[in-house]
């Protein structure tokens, strides 16, 4: 098959918070993960200088906090100043001991040289709840609320550009669920009165890829929002862990666009597709496991619903099913940078996270790697490319036993609009059977090419890193020159960036 790319064709900028991440107060990520005081590995302030590293070497751009689930109960002016008291979270039923709250999320994201990304209580808390948390965080020092971060050592705002009304607030399985109609009515005031504190807020609200849901919310609240937040899990784990393995992984590829199109044809109907973009802020092949407590039995004793969460830590989960999926979600997004302008891998530390941290150090699962690899060396701008020739495809079975028809090859091209060098990301979700691909860049072009290939691939579809054991990491092929056409062999199973630079 050849692949053709015509470097004058923009298809549109993609905005580095695609690549964003979310970490929310569940199992490990914030308590004994990156906030772990006490640790030989911790800084002065408590948190895990070689955590902090590992995402600053991706570029983390935004930070989404702190849920999820956990924030539909949560309560924020209980999380700053010194009298401080546990509480017990009724989302996932254990005690935080809310030593990490807003000020301290604020001084990680700093670290991490990241956009703060904070998501409002609009399960039990109010509009006036969510607006004296901007209070908190954006005024120079009016009100009470300003005037408490001051006293809390922060004479500066924070400045939180980014503001989240709710999450998943459509489920059953959410603290505080709403209708279509209580959920409008209570985003329309919440946005009103957050916006008279802070005018140049970015704001965004739950939605899904409902038409009463969705269409009910933009009409009745569009013009006060930037964003709809979207949230997306293929492999649904919460009661069972049982993982798909790779072929099926391979049948959820086919699905990641769906979510995007459906709702940006909503938008569209009702003209708001330049003012709002989609934030699909919470994202990942797999669920997270946590079985009884999203349904009405409830677990009675901690084996029933506390220890199994224990599974998620399971690095060996993580192989190059995850790898290629997520390489082909990364994908997508870029293909509709025009709308989705903000995305979260979630989490980023452990549970189903791309870094796994252990009291001694951390383990770079094999998603760590796309991210490195796409953040690193894939382009801002997204160019006009297509196929010639006969389609690749392969048949597989998905979950539920149906047969799929899954395009071998997934692929994008993208430019760095600093050095105009072209970068092609390419994903081959065959199991087994390597691949050739002809790459045509702008046709009847003389110019001559420095290629570089960069490649994820493992040595069966089940290879996984864990403590010391890497068998997922970035390969550094050799340097080659071309012009004209490249022929590129990609093996079985293996996400590839090609970078061609004009000599």
């Amino acid at each position: 098959m050849k692949y053709h790319v015509n470097s004058k064709r923009v298809i549109g900028k993609r905005s580095p918070m695609l690549y964003g991440h979310f970490i929310e107060h569940f199992h490990r990520q914030i308590y004994d993960g990156i906030y772990d005081p006490g640790n030989e590995l911790s800084d002065e302030e408590g948190f895990r200088k070689d955590i902090i590293e590992a995402m600053k070497k991706i570029k983390v751009p935004v930070l989404r906090w702190p849920g999820g689930c956990f924030v539909s109960s949560y309560h924020w002016k209980d999380g700053v100043g010194e009298n401080r008291q546990p509480f017990f979270d009724k989302a996932w039923r254990v005690e935080d001991p809310n030593t990490f709250g807003t000020d301290e999320y604020i001084h990680m994201c700093r670290k991490i040289a990241c956009e703060p990304y904070i998501c409002t209580n609009a399960g039990t808390g109010t509009a006036e709840e969510m607006s004296d948390w901007v209070e908190y965080c954006n005024l120079e020092n009016e009100g009470k609320y300003a005037k408490w971060r001051i006293a809390n050592g922060e004479e500066q705002p924070y400045n939180v550009k980014y503001w989240s009304i709710g999450n998943e607030n459509y489920g059953n399985w959410e603290i505080g669920a709403k209708s279509s109609e209580e959920w409008w009515r209570l985003v329309k005031e919440s946005a009103k009165m957050i916006k008279h504190v802070s005018p140049t807020v970015e704001l965004s609200a739950a939605a899904l890829p409902d038409i009463d849901w969705t269409m009910n919310l933009l009409k009745h609240c569009g013009e006060y929002l930037d964003w709809i937040s979207l949230h997306g899990y293929w492999d649904m784990l919460a009661e069972k862990n049982e993982l798909a393995d790779y072929t099926q992984c391979m049948a959820y590829t086919e699905q990641v666009d769906r979510a995007v199109t459906d709702v940006k044809g909503l938008l569209t109907a009702l003209h708001l597709e330049k003012k709002i973009k989609i934030a699909f802020d919470e994202w990942n092949l797999r669920g997270w496991h946590h079985p009884n407590v999203h349904t009405i039995k409830q677990g009675i004793d901690k084996d029933s619903y506390l220890i199994p969460r224990d599974k998620n830590d399971d690095n060996s989960s993580y192989t190059m099913a995850d790898a290629v999926f997520t390489a082909c979600f990364l994908n997508a997004m870029n293909r509709n940078c025009d709308i989705v302008g903000m995305a979260n891998f979630a989490p980023i530390l452990n549970t189903r996270g791309c870094i796994y941290s252990y009291k001694d150090g951390v383990v770079l699962r094999s998603t760590y790697h796309v991210f490195d690899l796409y953040v690193n060396h894939m382009g801002d701008t997204v160019l006009d490319s297509w196929e010639e020739g006969e389609k690749n495809t392969f048949t597989v079975l998905d979950k539920n036993g149906r047969k799929v028809t899954v395009n071998t090859l997934d692929i994008l091209a993208t430019q760095h609009s600093e050095t105009e060098k072209i970068s092609i990301a390419v994903v081959n979700k065959e199991p087994d059977k390597e691949k050739k691909l002809e790459i045509c860049l702008d046709e009847n072009s003389y110019a001559r090419y420095e290629v570089q290939e960069y490649r994820i691939v493992g040595s069966s579809v089940d290879s996984y890193n864990d403590i010391d054991r890497t068998e997922v990491f970035i390969e550094q092929l050799l340097t080659k020159e071309t012009s004209g056409v490249y022929q590129v062999n990609l093996a079985p199973h293996s996400i590839n960036v090609i970078d061609f630079k004009i000599l």
